[in-house]
């Protein structure tokens, strides 16, 4: 194991003492599967906290080409972020740590990311495939590599629900357009976004409360929307991720509807200078009539 070793590996390994020498069947593991060192191009894997797999895997793929090319088609989910445990939950099957007993993962881990990633898949038409079903893998009380993040009261407030939809920076075309945008949908606001962290898995965006304008509240409380917007950076982080491109600020001004317990955002502007058009829309907003208005 590397230096680097996480929490989740430490814990593995002290479990694998405990358990004592595995005996006949570890024979026939070195015979019948070899380690490897995890290669740069696997990029699902590599610096995962350890340095070598065993191959064949666990999900039966005997060259490290068709380990690589069948774990890079994972990669658009971890980007994701559906859950944090994602990556080591597919690390143990495409890259089992090379250990002298084939260590699996807990049926637990698997079900805490087939909760959370299952309905992100099916947003683009992929089901929950049969060769992951968490049935097939070992109880907890086994030894197993079990789920790191185990909070699941912190986790559930603020997991990234799947939207179906993957939001992105609007161009601020023309005032008349972003008008009519802002008069299509619940509410409108401008608001700065703050980047806690840029290392964890799941980024974690917040609210500069000094900085939330409120253009249009609609169905909402203008007191309210302030944590209706904080739930938006915590469950949608992928949507977020995307408005943000990178930065650790930046002031937007956004809209959307109201879902039910949650907000949902359509549109996103980013205010600069160079954004004239939006920044006359703005101006002109407080005057502006919209067509049921109107009428």
């Amino acid at each position: 194991p590397s230096r680097s070793a996480g929490p989740w590996l430490v814990g593995l390994l002290a479990r694998l003492l405990l358990w004592g020498s595995p005996g006949a069947w570890a024979s026939y593991l070195r015979r019948s599967s070899s380690c490897t060192p995890i290669p740069h191009g696997m990029a699902l894997c590599y610096d995962i906290g350890y340095s070598e797999m065993r191959i064949p895997n666990l999900l039966e793929h005997e060259t490290m080409t068709e380990v690589i090319q069948q774990s890079s088609s994972w990669l658009p989910l971890l980007a994701r972020e559906c859950h944090p445990d994602a990556r080591i939950f597919l690390c143990s099957l495409f890259a089992p740590i090379c250990l002298d007993r084939l260590i699996y993962p807990c049926r637990s881990l698997c079900e805490a990311v087939k909760r959370s990633c299952a309905p992100v898949m099916a947003c683009y038409g992929y089901p929950w495939p049969e060769i992951l079903n968490c049935n097939k893998f070992p109880a907890d009380h086994e030894l197993c590599i079990a789920a790191v993040s185990t909070d699941e009261n912190s986790l559930s407030r603020r997991m990234p629900r799947a939207s179906c939809k993957d939001c992105e920076l609007e161009e601020a075309s023309t005032a008349r357009e972003i008008l009519e945008n802002l008069c299509a949908n619940d509410f409108a606001v401008k608001i700065r976004i703050l980047r806690k962290n840029m290392t964890t898995t799941i980024s974690d965006f917040d609210l500069d409360p000094g900085r939330v304008e409120v253009l249009k509240h609609g169905p909402l409380l203008r007191t309210e929307i302030p944590a209706r917007l904080q739930q938006w950076l915590d469950i949608d982080a992928t949507c977020v991720h995307n408005i943000m491109r990178g930065t650790h600020a930046g002031v937007f001004v956004v809209s959307g509807e109201v879902q039910s317990d949650k907000v949902v955002v359509n549109k996103a502007y980013a205010w600069q200078k160079k954004n004239r058009n939006l920044h006359q829309a703005v101006r002109r907003w407080k005057h502006h009539r919209c067509p049921e208005q109107a009428g």
